[in-house]
This record gives structure tokens, C-alpha cells and sequence, in this order.
């Protein structure tokens, strides 16, 4: 008896070990090979306002990846202004093509700040009240976005361990990384300026709607929404790209938080040519070191 309970957990340490594999050697999935893993629900609301939907793309294999089974959580970009989930999915089909579990989240916009970051804890929360319909593994969430998305991303990653932050995540719910592509992490007074003193009309009209004050929005308050504000040492790890050539989030907004990197746990590119959206050959390169990234976590 005491034999057969030895072999059987070998057999299950074996099993367990094949199926965690490093994401960065499981081969892309072929589109035919996606659709018959991905059971997708599109569209689905997390609050009664008509922007708060996601779309959700389950995978039948994300549950043999052991400590590499993510839900990841991406946001888009588009100043608080513009865009959609639809519009961005370049940034999730990385993962679908390695059968992790996805969540392509919409949120308010032309409401500011506040109200679209809070979307983000409030889409997490109805995750993991209806998670009996969805299995997802939201105590290995990656949070993840571009530009105004990533800001969101990172703004609630590093403040979930925070008492002070206004916004909170309903128990079992824990992100364990953070992935940014160009989103502000500091400097918001000057990402405001930025676009609100902008030639362009459109620029001019993201940066009036980024607080709801007519003035500027006073320093103090924009403390609440600069992810610096609560970067600690038991924050999860943080992925951060961004570019020397970007107009919208400049690299000097970057300055104060890059020496807060940890070397053992964070990793930066730094591309000194890149604009604010990276080309296709860059975002491709990225993704390979975001591989590498979460085959670490």
C-alpha cells in the first residue's frame, strides 16, 4: 500500500512537471489549433455602464501549465480618450498563441483618471465572483497594457499591497506581474501639460479629460494615480518598455522610477529609437524577453 502511494506520486510529480513548461519553449499554437483550444466569450459586462465590457478567451490547456498558468489581463491604450479592446490585440496574441488564459478589458473613457483605473479592480472583482463560470487562475494574474492601459496595469499591480489605495481587490485575487509598454509611471503633471498645451485639438481634448478639474489637477491628487507612489520591495515584478523618441510619455517622466528597478526581479527595455507605439519587429523582440520574464515569476 505504502508502495503503490510512492508510485502514484511520482507519477503526478512527473505529469506536473511535463505540463510546467517554460512559456518561451511551448511552440505557438496554429490557428487552426486555437480554435478548437479557446472557448471565447466576447463581450462581457462587468458593470452596467456600456463601455465596461471584456472579452474573455478561455484556453483548455492554460491548467496543465502549473505555476505558468496566468490569466492575463490587457488593457488598451488611447489617452482615456480613444480606442478599444478590439483595436490593440496585437498585444494579446502572444498569449493566445501559447494557450494562456486571456482577458481583453474596455473601460470608461472620457471620465478621467479615476474612474478608468477603478474599472480595472472592479473587472477583477466580478472575475472572481463569477469565476465558477470561468475557472480562471486569478491568484496568477499578469496585468498588462499599452500607453494609458499599462498605466492602469501598473497603477493597481503595485498599489493592491497598499492599505491606502482607494480601489480594492476582493480576496483571492492576486497579481503576481505587471507588464508596461509606454504607460506614465511618474510625472503626471507633465503628461497633462503635455497634451493639453498640444497644437492638436484631439491631443488638447485627452488632456482636459484626463481629472475633472478645469485647472490643473493639483499635485497631490495626482500622487493617488502615479504608480511610483507605491512601488515597495514586495511589489510584484514589473516589465517595462518604453522609448527615447516618445512624445506623448517622454523618457524624463521615467527617470525617478527607473533606479527603483530591482535587478533581481524587474527588467527594462530601453529602446533609444523607439516612439511611443513600438513597430512590429520591436514589439516581436519584446515579447520574446516577456516570455522569459514570466517563465521567471
Amino acid at each position: 500500500m505504502k508502495n503503490t502511494a510512492i508510485s502514484l506520486t511520482l507519477i503526478y510529480i512527473f505529469i506536473a512537471s511535463t505540463y510546467a513548461q517554460n512559456l518561451a519553449e511551448i511552440p505557438d499554437l496554429s490557428p487552426e489549433e486555437r480554435a478548437s483550444v479557446y472557448e471565447i466569450y466576447k463581450d462581457v459586462f462587468y458593470g452596467s455602464d456600456a463601455e465596461q465590457n471584456m472579452d474573455i478567451y478561455l484556453s483548455k490547456q492554460a491548467s496543465r501549465y502549473g505555476k505558468s498558468n496566468f490569466t492575463i489581463v490587457f488593457l488598451h491604450g488611447g489617452g482615456y480618450y480613444f480606442s478599444d479592446k478590439t483595436q490593440e490585440e496585437r498585444y494579446i496574441e502572444p498569449y493566445l498563441k501559447k494557450g494562456l488564459n486571456v482577458v481583453n478589458l474596455n473601460y470608461r473613457l472620457k471620465r478621467g483618471v479615476p474612474m478608468a483605473t477603478s474599472d480595472l479592480t472592479h473587472a477583477l472583482n466580478f472575475l472572481k465572483a463569477k469565476n465558477a463560470d470561468y475557472g480562471l487562475n486569478l491568484e496568477n494574474v499578469i496585468v498588462t497594457g499599452f500607453s494609458a492601459g499599462a498605466h492602469i496595469a501598473t497603477n493597481v499591480g503595485l498599489a493592491q499591497n497598499n492599505p491606502e489605495y482607494p480601489n480594492k481587490l476582493d480576496g483571492g485575487i492576486q497579481i503576481v506581474g505587471i507588464i508596461n509598454f509606454s504607460g506614465p509611471v511618474d510625472r503626471l503633471d507633465m503628461v497633462e501639460r503635455i497634451f493639453t498645451e498640444h497644437p492638436n485639438e484631439q491631443y488638447q481634448a485627452v488632456g482636459k479629460a484626463l481629472f475633472s478639474t478645469e485647472e490643473y489637477e493639483s499635485k497631490e491628487n495626482l500622487s493617488v494615480f502615479e504608480p511610483i507612489t507605491y512601488f515597495d520591495t514586495k511589489d510584484p515584478p514589473v516589465f517595462l518598455w518604453h522609448g527615447g523618441q516618445d512624445d506623448q510619455i517622454p523618457p524624463v517622466t521615467f527617470e525617478r522610477f527607473v533606479p527603483l528597478l530591482r535587478k533581481d526581479k524587474d527588467f527594462r527595455i530601453f529602446i533609444p529609437e523607439a516612439k511611443h507605439s513600438p513597430t512590429k519587429e520591436e514589439l516581436e523582440k519584446a515579447y520574446i524577453e516577456v516570455f522569459k520574464f514570466l517563465d521567471e515569476l
